[in-house]
């Protein structure tokens, strides 16, 4: 089985509790610490194998291999993943179901980070998300006051929710990449210092 390591929880010495994503579920397993048990950390891809038990509630974690990325000696980028990748837990923790397009995300994700700017495969990413949970609010009406945004710029707020620059007291992104970015998942024309802007949006929660 592969999944990608969401949330990690150190219990007892150097035991961990440790949450991974697959195709359709959440595994939360237990790892216990040995000298034989190779590294592994928040962000890393595995594949793994869990072996339950009679004497406890969760099941332990063996077996472990860790896929690596082409770019995971890169610190720049491994913390980048990172930040990004938390992000799932706390959206998704209390599921009860999944189905596999968030795995199959966030594995389309680790492809691209260093192809281009990592934190423009992130913000595209979370716009398909938005629009696969229906709460991509690509008709560009202001949240807060209820009517449509004509200017040249738009402010956006947490969950990338559209707003005029007045009423969020917020920087603007130009209209234009906005639109692309909300109906193509393209940030293609939208600057380095907007990306920034979005980033630290995407930053507050999935």
């Amino acid at each position: 089985m592969q999944g990608y390591i969401i949330k990690l929880n150190k219990v007892k010495e150097e035991d961990l509790i440790v949450t991974i994503i697959t195709r359709g579920s959440l595994d939360t397993l237990y790892r216990f610490y040995g000298a034989r048990h190779g590294v592994i950390n928040l962000g890393f891809k595995i594949d793994y194998e869990r072996e339950d038990s009679a004497k406890s509630t969760i099941s332990r974690l063996k077996d472990v291999i860790h896929v690596g990325f082409k770019w995971i000696n890169n610190h720049r980028l491994l913390k980048l993943w990172q930040d990004f990748i938390a992000l799932f837990y706390k959206h998704l923790r209390d599921a009860q179901e999944l189905d596999d397009f968030y795995f199959e995300l966030i594995d389309s994700a680790s492809k691209n980070w260093n192809e281009q700017n990592p934190k423009r495969v992130a913000i595209e990413s979370y716009v398909k998300l938005l629009e696969h949970e229906g709460r991509l609010h690509s008709e560009l009406v202001c949240f807060l006051c209820s009517t449509k945004i004509e200017d040249d710029e738009v402010s956006l707020i947490r969950a990338y929710l559209p707003t005029h620059r007045a009423c969020s007291h917020t920087l603007g992104i130009n209209k234009n990449g906005l639109v692309e970015l909300f109906e193509a998942k393209s940030s293609i024309f939208l600057s380095d210092k907007e990306v920034d802007r979005l980033w630290i949006i995407l930053l507050e929660g999935l």
